[in-house]
């Protein structure tokens, strides 16, 4: 069979249209829209309920602790003996426990009337054994625990990227002797090092920060480093070394954005562990020191009228722990949307 016949077969004559005057070829539209990287872990991140419910409560609780010297019902410090050991009292609610009755010598009492407390005063959260508003001390304590917590995360941040980064992109001999460094430090307890510092210096915010700050880095700069190693064997780095780029340049243009996601991740996993930290310190009486306010002051003040009074405990053990929660739940949340090969 010759060409021309299985063109005709193939191909018949008829088969074609001249285009009309007026009329344009259909363009390709893509199937769905281009999306940047940061598009593309949002719209991952928002199919993780739980990561979504935790940034919602998180945002809800820095507005909180931001607003807390113009929302707070009360001075935190400011101590009436006529109110010592209010149980809370909300107006309208009935339930007790939140009704202003309490129990004493085995019978239920209203301890509001008891004491003569008139009756348009309420305490939402009670009072402590000084007559200070439980609600008013915990929005402070919460924003002084979140102060410390992400100063020291922020600073932890700033050491950790540039000494990982430091050490992953010199390499050799440098690296060697800094990875040593760095081995030294985690074999020391954290906790340790943080009692004998305050030990040394006068409890307060700085001095807390400090201490955490000393081996709080270290888990930083050995995930940047980690991340940096396998940057550097990529075709682009060499393409930039080819071309004259030096250390610092690959380091800041090319390294650093790559593996900004991986650092987000490692500081959302940081702040609930300064948390932790920062209300333990207080707790054993090492932190702050009272009248400041703290999760971990007003932990250390409730437990010690917790079987007659168990609302000045479990309301601060409450909020330590949903923040905690919450932080943990975005920021594995996070890991996945960035990097959705770890979930695999």
């Amino acid at each position: 069979m010759e060409n021309n016949e299985r063109f005709d077969l193939i191909l018949p004559e008829d088969s074609f249209e001249p285009l009309e005057s007026g009329k344009t070829t259909a363009k390709a539209v893509p199937s769905s829209p281009r999306l940047s990287f940061t598009q593309d872990s949002w719209r991952r991140l928002k199919k993780n309920k739980g990561a979504v419910i935790s940034l919602c409560v998180l945002l809800f609780v820095a507005s909180v602790a931001i607003l807390a010297g113009w929302i707070s019902p009360q001075d935190p410090n400011k101590q009436s003996l006529l109110y010592v050991n209010l149980p809370p009292k909300i107006p309208g609610v009935s339930l007790y426990g939140f009704n202003g009755w309490g129990i004493v010598s085995g019978e239920r009492v209203d301890i509001y009337t008891a004491k003569n407390v008139p009756e348009n005063v309420y305490f939402y959260l009670g009072t402590d054994a000084l007559g200070r508003d439980e609600l008013s001390r915990l929005l402070f304590g919460i924003r002084m625990s979140l102060i410390i917590a992400v100063l020291a995360a922020v600073i932890d941040l700033g050491i950790g990227v540039a000494y990982g980064l430091f050490s992953g992109v010199c390499g050799g001999v440098a690296d060697t002797v800094m990875q040593r460094i760095l081995e030294i430090l985690s074999g020391i307890p954290t906790l340790v090092i943080m009692i004998l510092m305050l030990t040394i210096f006068d409890p307060g915010l700085l001095s807390i920060v400090f201490a955490m700050i000393i081996t709080g880095w270290v888990n930083m700069a050995r995930v940047v480093r980690a991340q940096t190693l396998k940057i550097k064997e990529q075709e682009y780095v060499y393409a930039a070394t080819v071309l004259g780029a030096s250390r610092l340049n690959i380091a800041l243009r090319h390294i650093l954005p790559n593996i900004a996601g991986v650092i987000i991740v490692q500081l959302m996993f940081s702040i609930p562990t300064a948390i932790f930290f920062e209300a333990f310190l207080s707790f054993i009486g090492l932190g702050l020191k009272p009248p400041i306010a703290s999760l971990g002051t007003l932990l250390n003040e409730g437990y010690k009228t917790f079987r007659f009074l168990p609302h000045l405990m479990w309301v601060p053990a409450a909020a330590l722990s949903v923040m905690m929660i919450c932080f943990n739940l975005l920021a594995d949340g996070m890991r996945d949307a960035f990097d959705p090969k770890t979930k695999e």
